[in-house]
């Protein structure tokens, strides 16, 4: 659910340069409005990209992640 938060983002403000204390608000499968902390999520992503498969790197670079 995160990278659709991401993702959301993303087509919304043109690039993931999310600030720290945002919170994305998505809609569930169960048509629920949810509140994710995407900006830690994205911080954590950056600083954990050592740890991360190829895949989801390019996943995320695909949808506007930068990396440095």
């Amino acid at each position: 659910m995160n990278y659709e938060a991401a993702k959301q983002y993303y087509e919304r403000e043109g690039h993931l340069q999310v600030p720290g204390k945002h919170v994305e608000r998505i809609v569930g499968g169960d048509q629920e409005e949810r509140g994710l902390r995407l900006g830690a999520w994205v911080g954590n992503r950056r600083s954990r990209a050592a740890t991360l498969t190829p895949e989801r790197m390019e996943q995320l670079s695909a949808i506007g992640m930068r990396w440095t």
